[in-house]
């Protein structure tokens, strides 16, 4: 006998006392890529277009699967990864995975700790994430995946308006039940002209760190993927974890460098070129004693 309309069970609801809530026992908070990605963890990197949001996402997805480092950031062990690829031609996501395998000295522990759902090979494209058929259509293949990477909000989650703070309620909620459930969610974005991240802030109210990507002064195109790495959230963490830095991918490997050693690298060059301390300063954008310091403890030899 068929019965329609039947509620779906909901548990009561359990207020837990402050006494019985500080005896509950947690298990210390495990770190999928430390000290900004915890298991249970959700996170937001956003970055203008071009500036190698793609080539971050992946990085980091790769040295969770495989227990590695990627930038300045270590793995605790190799966990499962479900990649989202909403944008990328499959080929050119293909030479992205292969270059990771080729420089890395960390290999995943089987080939299925890193699973890749890529539109371009889906013939009506990934489901919409932003509404509740698409959730259930992607629940399926979700499967054991400690992270899963989110790239990105404009191609994956496409109902709603972008600056309505309603239309990101969907997406919040399958993030947190995705938490509940054990697993880490990244979601990649793009930012606006401002240079923030495009549409609703609410996007960030439940992330436990917020990554924001930015083009550096000195940039130019021929320099490819070249950033600066900026917590504009850091739950958890604080500190020299959290200070900005410069990342730049040459020939498939990164570099970073602190921004005191690039802006003293500034400095130096100005004044070499005959610049006086004074132009110097508002050039670089630090005080006129900041960069007489510089000059000073570099004749000295330190």
């Amino acid at each position: 006998m068929r019965i329609d309309n039947i509620e779906p069970f909901v548990p009561p609801l359990a207020p837990l006392g402050l006494d019985e809530f500080l005896k509950r026992s947690f298990p210390p908070r495990e770190q999928l890529l430390a000290p900004w990605l915890p298991r249970k963890g959700l996170a937001l990197v956003f970055a203008p277009r071009g500036v190698g949001k793609t080539h971050f996402s992946l990085g980091v997805a790769y040295a969770v699967a495989s227990g590695g480092q990627f930038l300045k950031w270590k793995a605790q062990k190799p966990c499962r990864v479900l990649v989202l690829d909403g944008e990328m031609p499959a080929a050119a996501l293909q030479e992205r995975w292969a270059g990771l395998v080729e420089k890395s000295v960390h290999e995943p522990p089987s080939g299925a700790h890193v699973r890749i759902l890529a539109a371009d090979l889906c013939e009506f494209g990934i489901p919409d994430l932003s509404t509740e058929a698409g959730q259930s259509q992607l629940e399926p293949h979700i499967g054991d995946a400690e992270l899963i990477v989110v790239d990105n909000l404009s191609t994956i989650c496409r109902s709603g308006k972008e600056n309505e703070s309603e239309s990101w309620g969907i997406v919040q909620a399958w993030a947190l039940r995705q938490r509940r459930e054990g697993r880490s969610v990244l979601f990649v974005h793009h930012a606006g002209k401002g240079g923030e991240q495009r549409g609703t802030s609410k996007r960030e109210d439940v992330m436990d760190s917020v990554v924001k990507l930015s083009i550096p002064s000195d940039y130019s195109p021929v320099d490819g993927a070249r950033f600066i790495v900026n917590f504009t959230k850091s739950r958890g963490f604080s500190g020299p974890d959290a200070e900005p830095f410069e990342a730049a991918l040459r020939d498939g490997d990164w570099a970073i460098k602190s921004l005191d050693d690039l802006r003293t690298a500034q400095i130096l060059e100005l004044h070499a070129e005959g610049l006086n301390q004074r132009d110097i300063a508002a050039e670089v954008g630090a005080s006129a004693a900041t960069v007489n310091r510089t000059i000073k403890r570099f004749k000295a030899g330190g």
